[in-house]
């Protein structure tokens, strides 16, 4: 028996499938890792088996080389696995060991995690249980040892194998009198692999489904009825009841022997969103994020891995979960940009969820109150399912939205945070007993500090962007490298302390808040003060049950909050996404106003919405008024097909990133014009040069990061049945494109910075 196996180096030079020779006493199957010899050296190195044959096809002039064992016993890739990987080298142009390890805890690799051996200690066979008591007193019958006597005793009445966890949880710093009672053979330490639970000391109570609305009966039967490997646009606004149609479609899953994957976005993965899931499914649901110990993460997998979990609920990467006869996925919050990859391979979570269901002849679920205006469009094309929701559960109005025109406050006097109007509704609210969310995406005090005197603006030497002030600690901090320094007292360009700070963040809007209100309770929630592993779910769980009065923070709040007390909410600076960049920054904004304001009355009491901007007339702030996704839905795509903008073009980006900006600025000049003779020639065999709307080389938006300079060549094409072939025509270039400061293409990439 023989195998291929690509070898787990990332490298384009070893990027193919390499024979091995498979010994009689190891058995090997496709998806299994294993130790093999590589190079003239022989040098150990770990590969994936993609493929077993019983014997060589070609006339080979040397001798085959043998695997040298298995890495595990169980293959860790399945099937579809196997053929996915080989998807993702094709559409994201990566190395096929690149699409592999994404499929594996990080871990795994080398070795560098192991399973979790639970200690455990019985008393020894046969051992004269009177005569060892007696061995531990002194002649006048007190201990010789009191812990070595009450461990002995404690084993000794239960008659029990006890671990060495509940041992010292009895009796304090108990290990190393367990160890001497081992070497002098009154116990035995013995054993067992055991999974380490992320959800330790947490008891969910389980629950059973509510009956349907009517609206959820429909979009549940369209999931359940529609074709295998079709994809369905649930569209549901806030409080519509998605979430529950998801786990009744799970459900029917499992009915029927299958698996699901739920994706949610990282900051969507609040403690509600899993301690649901559990309630319904108990030890059958699994957890994949970032917040998880390397130890749990592992064991996690393996639990997915061995059937014992079969639903994963997880962030973008859990769409490679290795999930047995895999019948549904489910991606949430499907708008969201987290859901594409900023790192090798650069994949899309929708994209290979697509693709997925293809190979398990499965089902997939996006949901959204604001669905992407590209998937929405193929929904509207027929290439999706559409499903739509267009009411809260049990007759719960959406909640009612004010808009403030911050321009007339400050004309009127008022340059305070907040609007008077906001204040007031603030003061009824706290009156009444009720809670608040006060939505601001800026962590940290003010966008950034300069002085007044000469007009010095602080800045981070790596990177070509404004220090942001954190009050907390008396810090100026970059929010792209991690840099941070001391707040001086002086101007470092003159000398003088007319420091001031300009822009708001979540930590201004929290002391400007309790200067007004000197009783209140507030929670800030930011990526400040959610550092630590349980810290999404302390700050959640005190506001949820009443502890805080208002709850302060960037777009982590926005998404997965279900609190019945909350009746206000408030939209502090509704401008932040507006003005960027980036053709997306309407349709974002847009986006994530409606989501926050869905926060607001989900329950019996009605909810209000204050959302304080210095645009009122844009339409993604006017149309958010009365929660109409599709009047702008109509107006922004007919706008970007006007303007060929996507989905009707494509932006691909080439990045140049390197220490020196005049080798960085050479390479994307080169590169520029290279790629448009490859694109017109390309586009040539099809007579349709126009197809090329531009190459623009240039300095990225933000220059320098890192103190590295970025140089990127933006490339523009309309879509159309050409569009592949030009994608592989710029992958092609970039492969012959020698140059230390190239990073590879991006297919519209997430943002343009």
């Amino acid at each position: 028996m023989f195998a291929k196996v690509i070898i787990d180096i990332s490298n384009a030079n070893v990027d193919r499938l390499f024979t091995y020779s498979i010994p009689d006493e190891l058995e090997i199957d496709p998806g299994h890792r294993v130790l093999v010899p590589f190079g003239r050296g022989n040098k150990q190195i770990e590969g994936f088996v993609i493929e077993t044959f019983e014997e060589t096809t070609t006339n080979i002039s040397f001798e085959i080389k043998p695997i040298l064992r298995r890495m595990e016993p169980y293959t860790v890739l399945l099937p579809d696995q196997l053929k996915l990987s080989e998807w993702i080298t094709r559409a994201y142009h990566c190395t096929r060991a690149d699409a592999l390890r994404v499929m594996i805890p990080a871990k795994l690799r080398g070795s560098r995690i192991k399973e979790k051996i639970v200690r455990t200690f019985l008393l020894a066979e046969d051992i004269d249980i009177q005569a060892a008591r007696n061995s531990l007193l002194k002649k006048d019958g007190s201990p010789r040892s009191p812990k070595q006597l009450e461990i002995f005793d404690l084993i000794a009445n239960s008659g029990l194998e006890i671990s060495s966890e509940d041992i010292n949880s009895y009796i304090p710093n108990a290990s190393a009198a367990i160890n001497a009672l081992v070497g002098k053979g009154m116990l035995i330490e013995s054993g067992h692999v055991t999974f380490r639970n992320p959800f330790a000391n947490e008891r969910i109570i389980s629950t059973d489904p509510p009956l349907l609305t009517d609206e959820q009966k429909a979009a549940l039967n369209i999931i359940n009825s529609e074709e295998p490997g079709r994809c369905i646009l649930l569209h549901g606004v806030t409080g519509s009841g998605k979430t529950e149609v998801y786990m009744q479609a799970i459900a029917s899953v499992l009915e029927s022997g299958g698996g699901a994957i739920l994706l949610v976005p990282e900051i969507s993965l609040t403690p509600q969103t899993t301690d649901r899931f559990r309630s319904r499914f108990g030890e059958l649901i699994a957890v994949l994020h970032s917040h998880l110990s390397d130890g749990e993460r592992y064991d996690e997998w393996r639990r997915i891995r061995f059937g014992k979990a079969k639903v994963v609920i997880g962030a973008r990467s859990a769409v490679f979960a290795p999930v047995e006869n895999l019948q549904l996925i489910v991606i949430d919050e499907e708008h969201e940009p987290s859901y594409q990859s900023e790192t090798t391979p650069k994949y899309s979570a929708i994209e290979v969820a697509l693709r997925r269901i293809k190979l398990t002849n499965a089902r997939l679920v996006l949901g959204s109150a604001t669905p992407s205006l590209g998937d929405y469009y193929k929904a509207k094309r027929g290439l999706f399912t559409l499903a739509e929701m267009p009411d809260r559960i049990n007759g719960i109005p959406l909640p009612k939205v004010d808009i403030v025109d911050m321009r007339d406050e400050f004309l009127n006097g008022n340059d305070s945070i907040f609007s008077n109007f906001l204040t007031e509704n603030l003061h009824r609210c706290l009156d009444n007993g009720e809670q608040a969310i006060l939505f601001l995406n800026r962590r940290g005090y003010s966008s950034h500090a300069e002085c007044r005197a000469c007009g010095f603006v602080f800045t981070c030497p790596n990177c070509d962007v404004a220090l942001t002030y954190h009050k907390y600690d008396e810090t100026l901090r970059c929010h792209y490298c991690g840099a941070h320094f001391s707040m001086p007292k002086l101007c470092p360009g003159c000398g003088k302390e007319y420091l001031k700070y300009t822009g708001i963040g979540t930590q201004q809007v929290e002391e400007q808040l309790i200067k007004l209100f000197p009783e209140i309770r507030c929670i800030r929630m930011d990526t400040d003060t959610t550092g630590g592993k349980t810290s999404h779910r302390e700050l959640l769980s005190a506001f949820g049950s009443g502890k805080a009065d208002v709850l302060i923070g960037t777009q982590m709040v926005a998404k997965g909050l279900d609190i019945p007390n909350v009746t206000l909410v408030g939209v502090i600076f509704a401008d932040s996404t507006l003005f960027h960049s980036d053709y997306r920054s309407s349709e974002r904004t847009f986006q994530l106003l409606t989501q926050v304001a869905g926060r607001a009355g989900r329950a019996e009491k009605n909810g209000n919405v204050i959302i304080q901007t210095n645009a009122p007339e844009h339409r993604a702030i006017r149309l958010c008024k009365n929660h109409d996704y599709k009047s702008f839905y109509a107006l922004e795509i007919r706008d970007r097909m006007h303007t060929l903008f996507p989905p009707f073009a494509v932006f691909i980006r080439a990045m140049f990133i390197g220490y020196d900006e005049a080798h960085a600025y050479e390479s994307s000049e080169r590169f520029a014009k290279g790629i448009t003779l490859r694109l017109l020639s390309t586009y040539k065999l099809y007579n349709s040069e126009k197809e090329l709307l531009f190459v623009a080389p240039g300095a990225a938006p933000i220059k320098r990061r890192s103190n590295e300079f970025r140089y990127s060549v933006i490339i523009k094409l309309v879509r159309t049945s050409h569009t592949a072939a030009a994608i592989n025509a710029i992958y092609a270039f970039g492969d012959e494109f020698n140059d230390e400061y190239y990073r590879g293409v991006e297919i519209n990439p997430a943002d343009m910075l």
